[in-house]
């Protein structure tokens, strides 16, 4: 599971011990009933306002029951928070409103270290806010500080799928709007809001696709398909004729022929042309996405054409 601020490894280092609050069996009575197909858990004693029955209060003494056994059937995640605390201000909202919108795929756990220092100390917590994910009674991943709304929902979805835990993941109602945007040829209103995205979500893949589909839109702008084939076909030393090739192909579902073409553009090319080439066909790869197995294929016969 990818962590979205910090890459630490504590739990395989054995930091977090949680043995003198889990009992080495749960009991049959405080063991949580597994969930069924009525519906989210109902509200319990000690939840918060927001997302009532998945937004829990916990202190020392309920910790054993509302955390671990808790988390033998839904993923836990544990808030570390205080009331003097801006940046758990930030982040603590952004929590519960996830938890409710999750309709008790999990439990969002609220632990104030003011009140419970020693739930923090057998945490290490250094500072906060600081949130973990507790899977089958076991932490399974951290982050320290306030994310991006968008990173914190990636994060909790690889929390759910650790958890074995089927969740639809939601839509981007930003990439959405700029997707209509690009859809509806207003091509500087989806610039822009692709360009909006990948300032609060840098390397968001879907926006620099997206950006990337913009860009392709206005090179083929006014166009004509067969002429622009046939020019390339004729002259195949003009480089533009070839950039501009390429783009029609990838429109009309030939993204291979395009990347071909373009490897030999840079095979044959030097100096600027040939970084002319080599950044247009980088561009192509971003539209179609690193999985594509054409792209992967497309991108080792560069590097053999440039080394």
């Amino acid at each position: 599971m990818s962590d979205p601020r910090i890459t630490s490894s504590i739990f395989t280092r054995g930091a977090v011990d949680l043995s003198a609050l889990r009992p080495s069996t749960p009991s049959p009575a405080a063991r949580p009933a597994a969930p069924t197909q009525a519906g989210p858990p109902a509200a319990m004693p000690g939840a918060a306002t927001p997302g009532a029955g998945v937004v829990v209060d916990v202190t020392e003494a309920t910790f054993q029951t509302e955390v671990l056994e808790r988390s033998l059937t839904t993923p836990v995640v544990i808030d570390f928070w205080a009331d003097w605390c801006e940046p758990c201000k930030q982040l603590s909202p952004l929590l519960e409103m996830l938890a409710a919108e999750g309709g008790g795929a999990w439990v969002l756990a609220k632990v104030d270290v003011e009140a419970n220092p020693r739930l923090a100390q057998m945490f290490q917590i250094q500072s906060i806010p600081m949130v973990y994910a507790v899977v089958g009674g076991r932490p399974v991943d951290a982050f320290a500080g306030v994310v991006p709304e968008a990173n914190l929902r990636q994060w909790v979805q690889a929390v759910l799928k650790a958890g074995g835990v089927t969740v639809e993941t939601p839509g981007d109602p930003r990439l959405d709007e700029a997707d209509d945007a690009l859809m509806g040829g207003d091509l500087d209103a989806a610039e822009a809001a692709y360009r909006k995205i990948l300032a609060e979500t840098p390397a968001d893949a879907a926006a620099e696709a997206g950006l990337a589909q913009v860009g392709l839109a206005r090179r083929v702008g006014g166009a004509d398909p067969a002429a622009a084939l046939a020019a390339a076909a004729a002259t195949p030393d003009d480089v533009a004729a070839q950039l501009l090739a390429a783009d029609i192909e990838v429109l009309s579902g030939q993204a291979e022929a395009a990347y071909a073409r373009l490897v030999a553009v840079v095979r044959r090319t030097a100096g600027d042309e040939r970084e002319q080439a080599r950044q247009h066909l980088v561009s192509l790869f971003t539209i179609a996405g690193p999985d594509d197995p054409a792209v992967g294929k497309a991108r080792r016969a560069l590097a053999s054409a440039l080394f």
